[in-house]
């Protein structure tokens, strides 16, 4: 499979170039190391490029589901099968970003870098904001989640696209990982390390409350749709061709 990589950034001049030379180490190829800018005003775009990266930039912030959406389509058109998306704050070491890509050979599944927070010395409030839309999503799927707010994932490109996520922020991990149980996409979990640096060195634009509101009113609006979704295909099967309805063998 041809692999492209996705490093969503906003205001990440400091990070982006140690994250972008390590990802080059494993994907040398051009063009496969993509940094979407969404709306920085620092120098995170240049030192991206200094470092070997592609950049695409959004002209203002528009939000971590857009920037992904931009990355997929872009890698899409450039003929890449999978996209490993990576977080530009240095949490995800370049290592482990290839450590996950290897770890599943099948093109067609959405893998999901599971970390062990407590153990890495993430902050409570991740642990429990992860821990919560783990039960959630978890409970509104039908299905196991270890890890429903990782950004080291690895995407099948045509299929992600095709489920037509919507949220711009942080809430279009989740959303697209609802939809792609709906489409039964399988999902793969594999377990990574992640960095934490201490408290006074964090950069994260993550809102500990407006963030995980966001998530869950998407999570609620996309399990309901999908059950207007599969309740609309169960009814269009019980009718025939010619538009009446029959009683199923």
């Amino acid at each position: 499979m041809r692999v492209g990589i996705i490093v969503p950034a906003f205001q990440a001049q400091a990070s982006i170039g140690p994250v972008v030379r390590g990802l080059k180490a494993h994907w040398p190829e051009a063009g496969a190391v993509l940094v979407v800018d969404d709306g920085s005003t620092d120098e995170t775009s240049p030192r991206a490029r200094e470092a070997g990266a592609e950049v695409l930039r959004h002209p203002e912030n528009r939000g971590k589901g857009e920037a992904l959406r931009t990355g997929l389509q872009e890698l899409a058109a450039r003929g890449f099968d999978v996209a490993v998306s990576v977080d530009a704050d240095g949490q995800h070491p370049p290592d482990e970003a290839w450590l996950l890509h290897i770890g599943c050979d099948d093109p067609n599944a959405m893998v999901i870098g599971v970390r062990d927070l407590a153990d890495a010395g993430a902050p409570r409030n991740n642990q429990w904001s992860n821990a919560f839309s783990n039960r959630v999503l978890s409970a509104f799927t039908g299905q196991r989640l270890d890890d429903t707010q990782s950004g080291l994932r690895r995407y099948p490109i045509t299929k992600t696209l095709a489920l037509h996520g919507r949220a711009r922020g942080y809430a279009y991990e989740a959303e697209v990982l609802i939809r792609a149980i709906a489409a039964e996409i399988r999902i793969v979990h594999i377990p990574i390390d992640v960095i934490y640096p201490p408290e006074d060195e964090r950069i994260s634009h993550f809102h500990q409350v407006r963030d995980p509101a966001r998530i869950v009113v998407r999570v609620v609006s996309t399990v309901l749709e999908e059950r207007w979704r599969k309740l609309f295909r169960r009814r269009k099967s019980k009718l025939s061709p010619s538009g009446t309805a029959h009683e199923l063998e």
